[in-house]
């Protein structure tokens, strides 16, 4: 009897994504590269190189329990244990939003703004609903004057976040605080030049027609922006009056058409020299900047 040839790495790697393809997982090939890199613990270019290697068999257990949890819905980042962001490794739980790639520009718009000042190398910079951490941490990490402040209703997320400060070592920097929006900082009368924000912007009622990764295993905390997602942006317009001075940068991150009513609020809550929105790159405006100075 001949003995069954065993399965090349790249034979395995399309098996892996038409495995994902049947279970409705979109981006099925890119996913099952992810996760085959993770299971044999190289880089491109060796899953490049060694394409018609025999599958390592002592791998076998674990491939085929990633294969599961991605064809359940979960997403990658999670499995993986992070994401990129800015060119840094975030680590991400269930406990926090993954970063993404359009908060990079909310980031770099800010870094852009504030670097015209005059006293732009030791800014005070807050950011609220802080999550993994991934503005909060970038903007200490390419800024190494700033002060930086960063809060979370979520102990848990604030976990995630301190570990991530650790790792790229601006903990020492950061203050991280639990609470709701801007409440401590209102009481803990904490003056702020730069003030960041990534809020939950989903309406309560489309969470249940989101995709399966999001809906299923994202926190609702960071996701539920009330009944037209724009509870947290109302909170906070109103709360900036109870700072002790007006924030010079306002930088949110906002859904799919709400940057005109975010604007709204914005205008109603002080005076801008300007209010501008930021793109991402579906041409969405997708990051709203008032500027007092």
């Amino acid at each position: 009897m001949t003995e069954k040839k065993a399965a090349t790495i790249g034979e395995t790697w399309r098996q892996g994504a038409e495995r994902l393809r049947s279970a409705g997982i979109e981006e099925a090939e890119a996913n099952a590269e992810l996760l085959l890199l993770h299971a044999l613990g190289i880089g491109k270019a060796e899953l490049l190189r060694d394409m018609r290697e025999p599958f390592p068999p002592e791998r076998a257990e674990g491939w085929e329990r990633l294969l599961e949890r991605k064809a359940a819905g979960e997403p990658v980042q999670y499995i993986l244990g992070g994401q990129y962001f800015y060119g840094r490794w975030f680590a991400a739980t269930p406990d926090v939003l993954i970063p993404r790639p359009e908060t990079e520009l909310l980031a770099e718009a800010v870094l852009a703004e504030a670097s015209g000042w005059e006293d732009a190398s030791s800014l005070s910079v807050l950011d609220v609903g802080t999550g993994s951490g991934a503005l909060a941490v970038t903007l200490a990490a390419e800024r190494p004057n700033w002060r930086v402040a960063a809060s979370d209703l979520s102990a848990a997320a604030l976990a995630v976040a301190r570990g991530n400060a650790e790792r790229h070592g601006v903990h020492a920097r950061i203050d991280f605080v639990q609470g709701d929006l801007l409440e401590p900082f209102i009481a803990g009368r904490t003056a702020v030049d730069v003030l960041v924000s990534n809020p939950p912007y989903i309406r309560s009622g489309d969470i249940a027609g989101l995709q399966r990764e999001v809906r299923d295993f994202e926190p609702h905390l960071a996701l539920d922006g009330g009944a037209d997602g724009l509870a947290p942006y109302r909170s906070m317009a109103l709360q900036i009056r109870a700072l002790p001075d007006l924030p010079r940068l306002i930088a949110w991150e906002v859904g799919a058409g709400q940057a005109p009513d975010v604007a709204v609020l914005l205008r109603q809550a002080a005076d801008w020299r300007e209010i501008r929105f930021v793109r991402d790159f579906a041409g969405i405006d997708r990051h709203v900047l008032a500027v007092r100075g």
